[in-house]
């Protein structure tokens, strides 16, 4: 009796190990995930927003370089696959480059036609719409957060900055150099990612002035994402340019951080590639860092280097790295974007990457 029922526990135990241990075993990556049918060769997405696990917005452009300039490319996500849109009474032929929403039902798109126009859309939850870009600006960037909706852009060869004020736009200062990315936590708490004739530089703004950092003096250093944590915590991320040495030299990755005081440069564990991307996790900390053409040092090999990883996951004190998922057919991604999905740990990454006879083809991966 005692030996059956030792045999019946070890059953049991058994059983709950098998069906405990492939959960265990699992361990998460990157995935990727195909876009729709209907999106032609040569397309390539920019930039992506999303609001949970079941909505989320994609824009690029697609038909590139068949029918030069291409057309706008935007898909929806539904939960389950990705969808192209229509975009009903808009037939120019141009690019979408950015997208980014302060709710679900206020979503905007810029973009830029064949003619080098400014082109602004936006959904109010129902339907896409053309909107009127401020006058005389060229748009390359949509930045929501903190209620707040700003644009990046140039006019007349300057760069401008607008925010949405009402019903309309409001040029703001820029600071010196240049901007490629924001963070906005308030309308009086702004971080600003960029460059100037010095080097890498962040800057905030108080709602009344900017105040600008060199947090890389090398040459041709900058920063483009920036993403704020708190007063005493913010990471930027871009490339340490170089000047001089041997051609096609690959040029190393820049990640910042900011402790209150000073900033100082993070090791990662890649040698080269450019920080493209960074998210937070749902409680606002880092979470993701995304290095475009990564590759590490390797003296065996020629050229000496090998691929590095693409995403590095932070938590707290170390980076893990990952790399991107092999798709039949295309080679790595040449540009890669994160978006977080709200309230998860899921994170979206869209962009470009290589085909076959300098193709290129669009690229959706999803962790988690």
């Amino acid at each position: 009796m005692r030996r059956r029922l030792l045999v019946v526990a070890l059953a049991v135990a058994m059983t709950i190990l098998a069906i405990m241990t492939p959960a265990a075993a699992e361990t998460p990556s990157w995935q990727h995930v195909p876009v729709p049918a209907q999106v032609r060769p040569q397309a390539g997405l920019n930039e992506a927003v999303a609001f949970g696990p079941d909505r989320a917005w994609a824009v690029g452009a697609d038909a590139v370089g068949r029918e030069a300039p291409g057309f706008p490319l935007l898909l929806r996500w539904d939960g389950t696959a990705w969808q192209r849109q229509s975009l009903p009474g808009i037939g120019w032929q141009g690019e979408l480059l950015s997208v980014a929403a302060t709710s679900p039902t206020a979503v905007w798109a810029v973009g830029r036609d064949s003619a080098g126009g400014a082109r602004l859309l936006r959904y109010d939850g129902k339907s896409w719409s053309m909107s009127r870009p401020p006058s005389g600006v060229v748009l390359t960037k949509v930045v929501t957060g903190g209620g707040e909706t700003w644009l990046i852009g140039s006019r007349d060869g300057a760069q401008v900055l607008l925010r949405r004020d009402g019903s309309g736009w409001r040029d703001l200062p820029v600071p010196p150099g240049a901007v490629y990315g924001l963070h906005i936590l308030a309308a009086d708490d702004v971080w600003a990612a960029g460059d100037t004739a010095s080097g890498a530089a962040v800057s905030h703004w108080n709602g009344q002035a900017w105040q600008q950092t060199i947090v890389d003096g090398f040459p041709r250093s900058a920063v483009g994402s920036v993403l704020a944590v708190s007063p005493t915590e913010v990471w930027a991320g871009g490339t340490a340019g170089f000047v001089g040495g041997p051609v096609g030299r690959p040029i190393p990755p820049l990640l910042v951080r900011w402790d209150g005081q000073t900033w100082s440069r993070v090791t990662m564990p890649t040698d080269f590639g450019s920080v493209s991307s960074l998210a937070p996790t749902p409680s606002g900390e880092l979470g993701w860092v995304a290095v475009s053409r990564s590759q590490k040092r390797d003296p065996d090999s020629f050229p000496p280097f090998v691929p590095g990883p693409d995403f590095l996951a932070w938590n707290g004190q170390s980076f893990t790295g990952y790399s991107e998922p092999t798709v039949a057919g295309e080679g790595e991604s040449s540009r890669l974007q994160l978006a977080p999905v709200p309230g998860t740990a899921s994170v979206w990454s869209v962009g470009r990457a290589d085909g076959p006879e300098g193709t290129f083809a669009p690229r959706i991966l999803r962790f988690g």
